[in-house]
């Protein structure tokens, strides 16, 4: 694989299985300017459109969700690895939906389902965006309805 860093070409140094086997891990060390990166190799196993509120229609993306929860994460004690776990588990609840098109609604569902017992303060954040609160009276609700579960 060429390296990010240069146009050298790298070798593996290290390689690890994660998430029971769905993802492979690679360390890896570039020949030429002897820098390390990372790589991840995992079968693409979720096909579907997405089927936003407005009702267009686009490619599901992992990039676009794994971009959302770091967003919402941001500073929150969320280590990179349980993130893409969280992705993880919601493709396996995508593939086991069996449609070809999911709304949008059904991911933004899983995801705060997961977030909510992850921690709090990401969970309000990316309901603040995927709810688009309007108010502050909508935020108030949800941080009630969170309050109220516990």
């Amino acid at each position: 694989m060429r390296c990010p860093y240069c146009p050298g070409e790298s070798a593996v140094i290290d390689t690890r299985e994660l998430d029971n086997g769905e993802t492979i891990r690679r360390r890896r060390r570039c020949k030429h300017c002897d820098r390390r990166f990372t790589t991840y190799e995992r079968v693409e196993s979720v096909n579907v459109m997405v089927v936003k509120k407005t009702g267009d229609r686009e490619p599901y993306d992992r990039e676009k969700l794994l971009r959302g929860l770091r967003v919402a994460a941001y500073k929150r004690p969320i280590s990179a690895d349980v993130i893409e776990t969280l992705v993880t588990e919601v493709e396996a609840a995508l593939i086991a939906y069996d449609a070809l098109e999911v709304p949008s609604s059904v991911i933004g569902e899983q995801v705060m389902e997961r977030l909510r017992s992850l921690d709090e303060v990401a969970y309000i954040r990316f309901a603040s965006v995927y709810r688009s609160f309007s108010d502050l009276g909508k935020l108030r609700e949800a941080v009630e309805e969170l309050m109220e579960k516990e």
